[in-house]
């Protein structure tokens, strides 16, 4: 199957079975979703959101945060993975913003980089869901489904991943495109134990196209 069609045929499954996909992470602001943002790297969405309403009724504001130490936000996230790494990176974060953006999340993605705990995947998750930027986000799950599915050809860095994805997806539909593989990867193409014979879009898809030649 060429790449064109692979992709053509993907993207017209989404756009009618899934057209408003959005983050899992509940927010109400830029600050809160940078804090679930960061919060949520090599963590799932589900654990964050058991996790920060506690933090955001305690540092609602980078300045609340910007005023106390990584120590006294620890305990608010010690069910976080690397809970001592992400204080600190919390904690210095709101105190930049509070330094240099007016206590207000840059809406810039390369000034955004420069925060603590920020990479690039991150800052483009929040220019994708805040300010609908053409911009691919690229997780753990991105990166496996592209690859798997055949979206990418042997991919070694996600951002190799963001930049083929970015070259065959329409610009206006890479916000979205990225929740599509985000979810997908969360609920049907898993890691361990894909729901092949359930998928949607197994017509288009490499590893399966393989799995049906080895069945013949």
């Amino acid at each position: 199957m060429r790449t064109k069609q692979r992709y053509e045929g993907i993207i017209a499954y989404f756009q009618q079975e899934m057209p408003t996909a959005e983050s899992e992470l509940h927010f109400e602001n830029p600050w809160q979703l940078l804090v679930a943002v960061v919060l949520s790297a090599q963590c799932t969405d589900k654990r964050v959101n058991m996790t920060t309403p506690a933090l955001f009724e305690a540092f609602p504001t980078p300045q609340a945060m910007a005023a106390v130490s990584a120590e006294e936000i620890f305990p608010y996230i010690r069910s976080i993975s690397y809970p001592n790494n992400k204080a600190k990176h919390l904690a210095a974060a709101a105190r930049m913003l509070c330094e240099e953006f007016g206590g207000e999340v840059p809406d810039d993605l390369v000034q955004l980089q420069r925060l603590p705990g920020v990479g690039r995947k991150t800052a483009n998750v929040l220019g994708a869901v805040l300010w609908n930027r053409e911009v691919m986000p690229v997780d753990t799950h991105v990166f496996r489904v592209a690859e798997r599915i055949g979206l990418t050809t042997r991919s070694k860095t996600p951002l190799q991943t963001e930049l083929t994805l970015s070259k065959h997806i329409p610009g206006h539909l890479l916000p979205v495109a990225h929740h599509w593989l985000i979810l997908h990867g969360r609920y049907v193409c898993t890691a361990r134990a894909p729901k092949c014979a359930s998928c949607g879009i197994r017509q288009w898809c490499r590893m399966y196209e393989r799995q049906q030649k080895q069945a013949d």
